[in-house]
This record gives C-alpha cells, sequence and structure tokens, in this order.
C-alpha cells in the first residue's frame, strides 16, 4: 500500500468518528459529503492532524474536522483551559472570564459556545454583547477581576479563517509556565464526550456599553496635549476600520479626544468577515489602503489611519515631500509614537527617572537612540505583545511604562490594556499630527526631524514562503546553514557582533568572546550585527509556513534635505544585502 493510501485509510478511519452522537446533524453532513467525494483533499487536509492548541492559542480555516476550526476544537480548547484555571485557581471561590469576539464568520457563535462551557464548569463569564476590538477584551480582563479570558479572532488572516486567542489574570496573552500546562489539559481533551456543552446562564452575564465607556475614558487619559487638539479639532482625519471591529470605538475615542472632521470610508464601514472591498484586510498592505487613500485626496486629508479587523494593529498614511500620500511602516509608526510621548512627557515635567519604553529584538534601533537622547531606559524583548506585556508585569510597582511597539504596526500605549491597541494608537496617532501642525509641520517633516536628531534608519521586511513538510525541512536547514557558515561582512562592512537567541550567546567577532544575553527564554532568532550599523534578523514564522528576514540599515542627514538621497541609498543597500543574503 503506498503513503497515500495509507493516509486516506488513516483520514477515513478518524473521520468516520465524526459521525457518532456526539456530534450535530450538521457537521455529520459535511463529514460525510467529503468521506464521499472522489477527491479525497478536502478529507486529508480536514483530518490528516489535529489543529494544535499553541502558545497563541488556535488559529485554523473554518470547517468540520480535527485540523479546523469548528465547535469541537473551539470546545475541546476551552474545556482543557476550564481544567487548568480550577487547578490554577483552587482557593478561589468564583473563576471568572471575559470571552470576546471579531466580526468573522462564526465567531459569535463560537464566543457563545466558549462562555457556553466555562459556565457548564462553574466558571463566571462575561460575555461581551457584540464585536469589540481585541484590546478591549484585555481591559475587560483586568476591569473586572477575571483570571483568564477567550478572544475569537483571527486578526488579518483571510476569510477562511478563525482563531481562539487565550489570555492570563493581568490581560496578556498567556506565556510560561500557563501556556504549556493549559497545552497539556487542552491534550487530553480526548473526547467530545470529556466536553461540557450545555451551559448554566446563570453565570453568564452580559456586558458592552459600560466596558466601552470606561475603555475610552481609559484611553483619553493618555492625551499629552488636548490644547493642541482644541486648536486644530478640524483636522480632517480619513479612517476606515476595513469591515473590522474598530467602526465604532476608534471614531469614538478620536471624538473622545476632541476631533470633529472624521471622515469615513462607509464601504468598509461595514462590518463583515467577507471583507468585500479588500483582498486582505491588512493595513500593513498598500491595496488594503486604497479606498482610505483615494478618500484622502478627496478631501485633502491631512492624516490617514486604520485598523485591522480585529482593531488591535495602526495602519498610518501621510503625504511625502511631493504631496503624495505614502504608507508609514511598523517601524516608523512605533518610533513616532514613543518619539511624541518621550518628548510631551519630558517638556511636562513629568519624568521621575524610573520612566521605560520597550520595543521588540527586531524593531528599529533608532528607538534605542531616541530613548538614550531622552535618558530613557529602553527594553528589548521577543517578536510578540506577550513579551511587551511580561516586562511590563515584571517591573510593575516599580517603573512606569510609556510605551511599546513591534515593527509589524503594533503600539500600545497604556498599561491598563496588555495587548496591542490601535484604538489609543490611532488617537495619539491624530494628537500628533495636530502637535506637528501647529510646530508648522506637517507629518512629514516631523519625521524628517526625528532622523535628523537620532539618525536615519530604513527598514525591510522580507518573507520567503516554503510550504508543506520540504518547505518545514528547508527553513530548517536555512537556520543551520546561516548559524554554521555566518558572514565576515555584509555589504562590504564588518560583522561585529552575532547574537544567537536559540542558546542567548552573544560573539564579538572581532575578540571571539561569548557572553549570555539576558531573556526569559531561547528563541529560533538570530541577527548580525555590522560596523556600519547594518541589523539583520532572521526568524522562521511560528505561524505561517516561512522565514523571515528582517533587513535594517543606518545613514546620517546632515539636513532635511538629505532624506530623499538616504531613502535611495537605504533602498540600494537593502538590494545588495538581498542579493548577499540569496533572499
Amino acid at each position: 500500500m503506498d503513503s497515500n493510501s495509507e493516509l486516506i485509510k488513516q483520514v477515513t478511519a478518524k473521520a468516520k468518528g465524526w459521525l457518532s452522537d456526539g456530534y450535530d446533524a450538521e457537521t455529520q453532513a459535511e463529514v460525510k459529503r467529503m468521506l464521499d467525494a472522489d477527491d479525497k483533499t478536502e478529507l486529508i487536509e480536514s483530518f490528516y492532524k489535529d489543529l494544535e492548541f499553541g502558545t497563541g492559542g488556535l488559529r485554523g480555516i473554518m470547517g468540520a474536522g480535527s485540523n479546523r476550526m469548528n465547535i469541537y476544537t473551539v470546545g475541546a480548547a476551552t474545556q482543557g483551559l476550564a481544567n487548568y484555571l480550577h487547578e490554577a485557581f483552587a482557593d478561589l471561590p468564583q473563576i471568572s472570564v471575559a470571552v470576546g469576539h471579531d466580526v468573522r464568520h462564526n465567531s459569535r457563535k463560537f464566543a457563545e459556545i466558549v462562555a457556553d462551557i466555562f459556565s457548564a464548569n462553574g466558571i463566571k463569564v462575561y460575555l461581551f454583547d457584540s464585536f469589540r476590538p481585541t484590546p478591549e477584551l484585555s481591559f475587560a480582563i483586568r476591569e473586572l477581576g477575571c483570571q483568564s479570558g477567550v478572544n475569537i479572532t483571527a486578526s488579518h488572516n483571510p476569510k477562511e479563517y478563525n482563531g481562539y486567542k487565550a489570555y492570563w489574570s493581568d490581560g496578556a496573552q498567556i506565556i510560561s509556565p500557563h501556556d504549556v500546562n493549559i497545552i497539556d489539559n487542552v491534550n487530553s481533551i480526548q473526547s467530545v464526550t470529556d466536553i461540557k456543552f450545555k451551559g448554566n446562564p446563570e453565570l453568564i452575564e452580559i456586558i458592552g456599553e459600560e466596558i466601552d465607556a470606561k475603555f475610552l475614558d481609559a484611553i483619553k487619559g493618555l492625551s499629552l496635549d488636548p490644547e493642541v487638539i482644541k486648536r486644530h479639532a478640524d483636522l480632517k482625519i480619513v479612517y476606515t476600520p476595513i469591515h473590522g471591529t474598530g467602526v465604532e470605538l476608534v471614531p469614538a475615542s478620536l471624538r473622545n479626544y476632541g476631533f470633529t472632521n472624521i471622515i469615513h470610508v462607509p464601504e468598509q464601514d461595514i462590518p463583515s468577515g467577507d471583507f468585500p472591498t479588500v483582498d486582505s484586510p491588512n493595513p500593513e498592505n498598500p491595496s488594503a489602503m486604497a479606498m482610505a487613500i483615494a478618500k484622502a485626496k478627496e478631501v485633502e486629508a491631512d492624516l490617514v489611519v486604520a485598523s485591522d479587523p480585529d482593531a488591535d494593529r495602526i495602519g498610518c498614511v501621510i503625504r511625502d515631500n511631493n504631496g503624495e500620500y505614502q504608507l508609514v511602516n511598523g517601524n516608523q509608526i512605533v518610533m513616532i509614537l514613543l518619539n511624541y510621548i518621550m518628548l510631551r512627557n519630558r517638556e511636562l515635567g513629568k519624568l521621575k527617572g524610573n520612566e521605560y519604553v520597550v520595543k521588540t529584538i527586531v524593531t528599529t534601533e533608532t528607538i534605542k537612540a531616541i530613548a538614550e537622547n531622552q535618558q530613557i531606559k529602553m527594553y528589548d524583548c521577543y517578536t510578540g505583545f506577550k513579551w511587551i506585556a511580561a516586562v511590563i508585569r515584571d517591573l510593575e510597582g516599580t517603573a512606569r511604562y510609556l510605551g511599546g511597539g513591534e515593527e509589524s504596526y503594533g503600539f500600545l500605549a497604556e498599561d491598563f490594556c496588555r495587548d496591542k491597541d490601535s484604538v489609543s494608537a490611532i488617537s495619539l496617532m491624530a494628537e500628533i499630527c495636530a502637535w506637528a501642525k501647529d510646530r508648522g509641520m506637517d507629518f512629514n517633516q516631523m519625521l524628517q526631524e526625528i532622523y535628523l536628531k537620532n539618525g536615519y534608519s530604513h527598514e525591510e521586511g522580507v518573507s520567503v514562503v516554503r510550504t508543506g513538510k520540504t518547505g518545514a525541512e528547508e527553513i530548517q536547514k536555512m537556520m543551520k546553514d546561516f548559524r554554521a557558515n555566518p558572514p565576515k561582512k555584509l555589504d562590504g562592512s564588518d560583522v561585529v557582533l552575532i547574537k544567537d537567541y536559540a542558546d542567548l550567546n552573544v560573539t564579538d567577532c572581532r575578540t571571539g568572546k561569548v557572553s549570555k544575553m539576558d531573556f526569559p527564554a531561547t528563541s529560533n532568532v538570530l541577527q548580525y550585527l555590522t560596523a556600519d550599523g547594518t541589523k539583520v534578523s532572521i526568524r522562521p514564522s511560528g505561524t505561517e509556513p516561512k522565514i523571515k528576514f528582517y533587513l535594517e540599515v543606518h545613514d546620517t542627514m546632515a539636513a532635511a534635505s538629505d532624506y530623499e538621497r538616504c531613502n535611495k541609498d537605504a533602498a540600494a543597500k537593502i538590494a545588495r544585502l538581498r542579493k548577499e543574503l540569496g533572499i
């Protein structure tokens, strides 16, 4: 029997188990359709493995099957989490959780099932009455004193996907040791009969507007220059939620700040899991911003902002020197926001010497230069906001968090929420635009001023996709080769440091000395740093079949007129680096 026949035999047996009475009629009909089909591709894809509950929860294509997002895979995840909560909080008389969801197909259904399962396990549930931004779920966990929380969302993935994000009592996504313990409990659910689906309505409380109001008030408290907003209240701000959860709260927050001229993209104000006007609902893609940019040209907007479907990531567009609307990259978004927050805190006399900011290791080093110039401590952490939240948790009560972000368009300006937040980031970005205008500058001139003061940098991300089993093996080999044969030079500049987060070793290439980095865990990330300030970071994606390269180059700007030259030189340098690295 060939391997494909054996695989079909295995998935057929597994699928037939889903025809039992434990599964609803709709699921059984879908499984039967796949079993009866001549082409077994869909059957194989749906059952060849179990959808894994990882450190970020679940994410997958919706449909029947063990490798799909459905009420049974969601149910097993929730039952496992409920079991662990009873272990972790055994002495607590009443465990409570908050549950939220985005606009995707089945998100409300999955959220209600999650609420039912928690309540069936004796856990109090605060369930949002409708879709909400992901950061509001994080806020609600802390505000309501919950021990955990779940958000049903697949962020900016294609419309076929959905996901399940698990949070801990601090409002952050789960890290060690809870992540491993929850995974063990989820994996122990061997049968659909282990899942308690029949909810207890008495333990489910619907929440909504009262949490919205508290969340928006807390975000308004982040404003650092209300007077400048009064002077520029009519700033032309185009905003699009890209059919997602930001549709109500982002404009409400902008109005709360005092802005009066919020211009919508009506076609994209319609919440829809089909994301009908875009190929991909990802604000870092120019195509997703096209309609907002067209609207900006029509009204001559000062600023264009967007949020992704679960409203945790921010997109931003500004006018360049030629008056054209250009996407601001994720590194620049973090840089602009942190520069403003640090600068205004200093101007307002709020700095006491114990403040800090956070960035991820693949985010621009210009942020470190800004922090040093402002004499503010900066911490590096791994990619993902759960690691920024971990820094906040470790320093809680001893130091004041000013903000943190990552190159993938995520920023968090507050500590009353512990996941990236586009609602606060967009509100502050509008304030920064007003602040720049008050100083006689447009947004692009303000960006140039940051580079003038702190040094110019340009960053580019490159993803090399390798699918399937052979692709995974190729990615593994690429990482092995980069470790075994590190470059001595990059674009003619000596590699002076190699940082390997897999063993936390830093090698000084000039002396051969090896020292250790202080990080809470290891990670499969490799970095090369050169004498001329170039930084190359390499890491396999944890959620997609790709290996990611983060390229960062630096230059000196003597005057604002150098900006275009720096951009051109940086683009050429990045092209040479890509050629050397074979990407």
